[in-house]
């Protein structure tokens, strides 16, 4: 005869573990000895290991009891039936994974694939992480404002990415808030984004730059949003009006 803790030897499990699965109604209590001791058998060895088996192989307490009583038929259904189970929360775990894998970048928190996709081409091209960021949550209120026309305009930004002058522009953007409000680069460099828009406008047209249909209130916000986040923004916006040119989220060219 065994003692409570021969036994949790014996079937590999802790003392706590028999102890609770006598307070689940698993393994039968024995008797006690004139000692006052519980003494077990080599039966409650091999159900004891029947119990472990179970719930190391993912089968729940609550079911475990029902599949110790069933036949044979009846124990291979239910072990499919957990096995099934099991799968689909695998899959659902590693959808799981994948959605975090997305969101190492922070990009794909709140913003659809395509957005995070447009925001990997702007690293890909050099774009500076300052203006990507800002980009990044300028698409989270446009995503959230008007979902269903961010394809739309993701589409453009595609297309005017694909021109090789306006991914000149991104970069020189990007480059020119990498620098402190009073860096004397900061002037160089809106003389460069200034003659882009220029250029860009005569070759394109001035609504290639500013044809972005949202709301006033909205263009406020997300303008807001930047020169909270860019601490060179708003000093860039004051060099380019000087050169002719307004705004941020939706760009103007001044009257002459």
């Amino acid at each position: 005869m065994l003692t409570i803790g021969e036994l949790a030897s014996y079937a590999g499990v802790s003392v706590r573990t028999v102890r609770h699965y006598h307070a689940k109604g698993l393994l039968p209590e024995p008797e006690r000895d004139h000692l006052g001791y519980r003494r077990y058998d080599a039966g409650a060895v091999v159900e004891l290991i029947r119990i472990r088996t179970l719930t190391r192989a993912g089968v729940p307490l609550a079911r475990t009891r029902e599949l110790l009583r069933a036949g044979e038929e009846e124990f291979a259904a239910a072990v499919a039936d957990i096995d099934r189970r099991l799968e689909a929360e695998i899959r659902q775990r590693q959808r799981r994974r994948e959605h975090l894998a997305g969101l190492t970048a922070g990009d794909g928190l709140a913003l659809p694939p395509e957005v995070a996709g447009y925001l990997a081409r702007l690293r890909a091209l050099g774009v500076g992480e300052r203006l990507v960021r800002a980009e990044r949550d300028g698409w989270v209120l446009l995503a959230a404002h008007a979902p269903g026309r961010v394809a739309e305009w993701i589409a453009r930004k595609r297309e005017q990415l694909a021109d090789p002058r306006l991914a000149g522009f991104y970069l020189t953007l990007g480059r020119a808030l990498e620098h402190a409000p009073d860096d004397p680069r900061t002037a160089e460099r809106a003389d460069e984004l200034a003659a882009w828009l220029t250029r860009l406008a005569e070759e394109k047209g001035e609504d290639y730059l500013g044809d972005v249909d949202l709301d006033p209130p909205l263009i406020t916000l997300m303008d807001a949003r930047a020169l909270d986040t860019l601490p060179a923004a708003g000093r860039l916006i004051e060099l380019l009006r000087e050169r002719g040119w307004t705004g941020w989220s939706k760009l103007e060219r001044l009257p002459p």
